[in-house]
């Protein structure tokens, strides 16, 4: 709250200050053309290859979920019509983590689905990397192939503030997306209200649904798989079969331990404090305990996989099978990685090309019509005292149809 107050009053050089303290970053806030250039020069071909390969498909999904909503116009009754329009919202601040891991994955799942959806301003910041200079060159690189507008090198609650206030770039952001830390995340929500946000990020979360069928070290490596993003990262196995809950019990540990320090030290944290195995008796009951978690992400690893997929209705993304996994998902498969976390999908699913787009109402009406709705709404304006908008309807009444008598009251 300090930091958002500071650069709110402070402007741009507030929050470059903020970012020189606390990332040791004194560099140009705006990244320009030449910057851009050289990150291409050091990214590796192969890696631009694997970065169009999940762009593209990324692009596509959000291209049909755009195809999925239309605009429409109908009439309800005779005269009187009532419309859909999709407009784009204006400005959308991405943010792209950039502190333990190089979340360029992050990039192509806001970016790219913003501009699909016709955000005329794409902004997006991370933090500089004391490293590099500046920001990773692969998140760089990802930023500007995904057709981010304006590109600012700052992390954390600064970026955040940044982009909200239109600092660096004139354009006020009016809604905030991506991942982050719980500062980042912390500051979305401070600032909600004044500006929309996709959803209030937790630790990532798995949960899967194994039976008897599964393989215990698939199911043990995507537990693990997605504990390495943190200490407090929740990673649940729920299952009918003693055995497979015990199997890959004995494996976990195994696992955690052969991964490099710092994914080690996260994953193992998480298994002890977080991790939990779940038996239930009942395929029934593996629904309503997987339900009332409502995980980010959920696997299902059964032999009746659509019997699962019909009845299960909480969670942020569903991977069929075991040739599905989260991190095919969090990279490269198509959907969207930024999802609900925290039973958030009891109510809201992830980041999609219609959290970009105001779907708003139109309407219409011919003056016969008013004959109708004018006295209709006049009656249950009076019934709830409200009688100016009663007089809307009376006086259009009374223009219209001079001649006439109506009930105007209930």
């Amino acid at each position: 709250a300090e930091i958002l107050a500071a650069i709110k009053s402070g402007g741009e050089v507030a929050a470059k200050a903020v970012g020189e303290r606390l990332d040791s970053f004194s560099g140009d806030i705006i990244v320009g053309p030449e910057e851009i250039e050289n990150a291409a020069q050091i990214v590796p071909d192969q890696l631009k290859e694997d970065l169009k390969f999940a762009y593209d498909r990324v692009r596509e999904f959000a291209e049909k979920q755009r195809e999925s909503i239309k605009e429409f116009e109908t009439e309800l009754s005779p005269g009187l019509w009532a419309g859909q329009k999709l407009i784009p919202i204006e400005t959308a601040g991405c943010y792209v983590p950039g502190g333990r891991y190089a979340h360029v994955a992050s990039a192509i799942m806001s970016i790219s689905t913003a501009k699909v959806a016709g955000v005329e301003n794409i902004i997006a910041c991370s933090a500089p990397n004391k490293g590099h200079g500046g920001i990773h060159p692969a998140i760089l690189y990802t930023m500007d192939m995904c057709g981010a507008d304006h590109i600012l090198a700052l992390g954390g609650v600064q970026g955040i503030a940044a982009m909200a206030y239109g600092l660096f770039t004139g354009h006020k952001a009016n809604i905030l997306v991506g991942p982050g830390n719980r500062f980042v995340s912390e500051a979305k929500r401070l600032l909600f209200g004044q500006v929309g946000i996709d959803l209030l990020a937790g630790p990532t979360e798995i949960l899967i649904i194994a039976d008897a069928t599964a393989d215990p070290e698939v199911v043990a490596h995507d537990l693990v798989g997605q504990a390495e993003h943190g200490p407090d990262s929740p990673a649940w196995l729920v299952t009918k079969s003693r055995k497979l809950a015990e199997d890959t019990m004995a494996l976990m540990q195994g696992l955690i331990d052969a991964m490099p320090e710092v994914q080690r030290n996260a994953a193992d944290a998480a298994w002890r404090d977080y991790g939990e195995v779940v038996l239930c008796d009942t395929d029934e009951e593996v629904v309503q305990v997987s339900d009332n978690y409502g995980p980010e992400h959920l696997e299902l690893q059964v032999e009746n996989l659509n019997w699962y997929v019909d009845r299960l209705k909480n969670y942020g993304s569903l991977f069929v099978g075991e040739e599905a996994t989260v991190a095919f998902g969090d990279k490269c498969s198509g959907t969207n990685h930024i999802l609900p976390t925290k039973r958030a999908s009891h109510y809201t699913g992830g980041l999609s090309v219609h959290k970009f787009i105001k779907v708003v109402t139109t309407q219409r009406s011919t003056r016969e019509a008013n004959r109708e709705v004018a006295a209709v709404t006049a009656r249950i304006s009076r019934l709830e005292g409200m009688e100016g908008h009663a007089r809307t309807g009376d006086v259009r009444l009374s223009k219209y149809f001079p001649d006439e008598t109506f009930i105007l009251s209930p």
